[in-house]
């Protein structure tokens, strides 16, 4: 495979370098809030950690139309098709109410039950439940959020998105730091205040982004023209893969938070450490994903399909630049880096080794990331969906829980499991991708 020529070097990081920004903002803000909980005690750490990921399922249905958003909107463009390029993000708006909303009352009810199944400390439902309603008032907000997301880098205005992003996490952070701990005359809520410092923020960006594209999606159709319905079936039709996928992968992971919970309350928390510590290279690769999805969706349109295979394997060498320092970090300095968010020395040594097996395996999960999008990216979400969700039900779920409750094995051996079943997902996306087939795909 020729090395990418230094114009297309410079067009991968020029698309990818703001939403990679605006990822590592939203990883920084969870961060932050894990670091403002973690004083609350292991308790709440453990709330929020498995209320996130409850919260993360009820918006997967929601966040799963940014990738048809974006595979339609950049098809589009490649097609010369501009002023319909909008078209795509106004039917996912309209999806975002219709989907989102019963979604979010059905759970702010049932919340108490759903801790309840999950988690048998009274503790940490105490901590989790009010945090968790809070979150779930913003599931149409975020919704649209990602439609935006979707559409700004098909247009390649991932400037917009990175600049909003970065605007919405820096006041969702003062908002947390002012209504977890009572500053500037508010009221000390403890986790719930958390949840509605999120809440608050989403909502001011989701205006935000109405405001932006107002301003610069006009000419492609944004808020004229109302998707027929063979568009909105096409949304659909790409959508609901990716939406069932990003359902099943939350659900999988309130799953593992459970099977995690039976080993130990100190383990589920620093579970969630872990998992948020390994957003700060997941984040960067859904980046590089996306801009991939842009490029090769574009270059689909045009008809140039060895342009378009090529694009996923330039992003890739891109990533390697940016990924391969932060691997060295996870593997050389495990315990500076979980001394950030944890005091107990007992918790960092639960998460030494695991965070070190994360980081030994950062640049094959990149590059999972990097094709699954580029797959989704020229419509493909089917069979994604079939991979990505077959893999972790049928074989990581229930090879965490023999090696962990089951067999007593502990953290280390479920996070094992976990970067095993990614590894393998990664053999089969490059099998695909290989394979060419997507070529052939219309939208």
């Amino acid at each position: 495979m020729p090395t990418a020529n230094p114009s297309r070097r410079r067009e991968v990081w020029a698309l990818s370098l703001p939403i990679i920004g605006g990822m590592t903002s939203q990883n920084i803000l969870n961060l932050v809030d894990m670091a403002m909980v973690g004083t609350l005690g292991s308790a709440a750490l453990a709330a929020v950690g498995l209320a996130s990921f409850i919260n993360f399922m009820a918006m997967a249905l929601v966040t799963g139309l940014s990738a048809s958003v974006q595979a339609i909107a950049a098809r589009r463009i490649g097609e010369g098709r501009p002023g319909e390029a909008a078209v795509p993000l106004n039917g996912g708006l309209i999806l975002a109410v219709l989907i989102g909303l019963p979604i979010s009352l059905t759970l702010i009810l049932i919340a108490p039950w759903l801790f309840a199944q999950l988690n048998p400390d009274p503790a940490v439902a105490a901590e989790g439940v009010p945090y968790l309603r809070m979150r779930l008032i913003s599931v149409v907000a975020l919704g649209m959020n990602f439609c935006f997301r979707g559409y700004w880098s098909a247009v390649k205005l991932t400037r917009l998105y990175m600049s909003n992003l970065i605007w919405m996490h820096s006041l969702n952070i003062l908002l947390n730091y002012c209504l977890i701990f009572g500053k500037l005359g508010l009221p000390a809520m403890g986790t719930m205040g958390a949840g509605l410092g999120t809440t608050l923020s989403l909502f001011i960006g989701t205006a935000t982004y109405f405001w932006l594209a107002r301003r610069h999606a006009g000419e492609g159709g944004f808020l004229q023209r109302r998707p027929t319905r063979p568009e909105f079936m096409s949304l659909l039709r790409l959508g609901l893969p990716n939406a069932l996928q990003q359902l099943l992968f939350a659900a999988g992971f309130v799953v593992l938070f459970w099977i995690v919970g039976q080993i130990g309350t100190p383990q589920l928390a620093i579970a969630n450490v872990l998992v948020n510590i390994t957003l700060v290279t997941v984040l960067p690769g859904m980046g590089f994903g996306l801009a991939a999805a842009t490029l090769c969706g574009q270059a689909l349109g045009r008809k140039q399909v060895e342009d378009a295979q090529r694009w996923a394997w330039d992003v890739f060498r891109q990533a390697v630049k940016l990924l391969a320092p932060l691997a060295a970090l996870m593997l050389l300095l495990p315990d500076l880096i979980l001394g950030a968010f944890v005091r107990e020395p007992a918790l960092i040594e639960l998460g030494r080794l695991p965070l070190q097996l994360v980081g030994g395996t950062v640049l094959v999960d990149a590059l999972g990331l990097i094709l699954m999008n580029a797959l989704l990216g020229v419509g493909a979400a089917k069979q994604v969906m079939l991979i990505a969700v077959g893999l972790q039900w049928l074989l990581f779920l229930p090879l965490a829980w023999l090696l962990g409750p089951k067999l007593g094995l502990g953290l280390n051996a479920v996070w094992l499991a976990m970067l095993a079943y990614r590894g393998l997902q990664t053999g089969w996306f490059v099998h695909l991708w290989r394979q060419g087939r997507w070529a052939t795909i219309k939208l």
